[in-house]
């Protein structure tokens, strides 16, 4: 008999229980979940006529990383990841310049580790964040968002 465990109080419940009998809530059972995927990636079905940030299927090629400016100054340029080491930063020494007062001179380093890219805060003022998180480092995959001062950026993998 497998039994269902309270997410809110651990307790113990018979598997036909809908609600915990210990504390009233209600029991979360992977057999009465609904997941939903979405047809398209919702940042690239063009929803606005004049989002010049939209990445189509082709434009990242296979092998390729791009990161898409989605938000703030220079919204729809892109970047590519090329080489093992891509320096960010407001100064034009970086390999990507991002030319705001709100990222720090040396902000961030990308750094290709075996097929894995990760990013790396270098010790910026506002931080370096990854799907709403901030970081010191972290791997980024298709689809994250980073954050850069005020750059908003997306992830596209080939």
């Amino acid at each position: 008999m497998q039994y269902v465990y309270c997410n809110h109080c651990g307790h113990r419940n018979p598997p036909s229980s809908t609600f915990c009998s210990a504390c009233g809530a209600v029991l979360d059972k992977p057999s009465l979940r609904t997941g939903v995927l979405p047809k398209t990636d919702p940042l690239l079905d063009g929803i606005y006529d004049d989002d010049n940030a939209v990445v189509r299927e082709g434009d990242v090629a296979p092998g390729e990383v791009m990161l898409v400016v989605r938000q703030g100054p220079e919204i729809g340029t892109r970047y590519s990841l090329v080489g093992d080491h891509i320096s960010v930063g407001r100064v034009p020494d970086n390999d990507i310049q991002l030319d705001d007062f709100t990222v720090s001179r040396q902000h961030a380093v990308f750094v290709k580790q075996g097929e894995a890219w990760l990013v790396r805060d270098l010790g910026s003022l506002n931080g370096t964040y990854v799907n709403n998180a901030r970081v010191d480092e972290s791997v980024v995959e298709h689809g994250d968002a980073l954050q850069i001062g005020r750059f908003h950026l997306v992830a596209f993998f080939g």
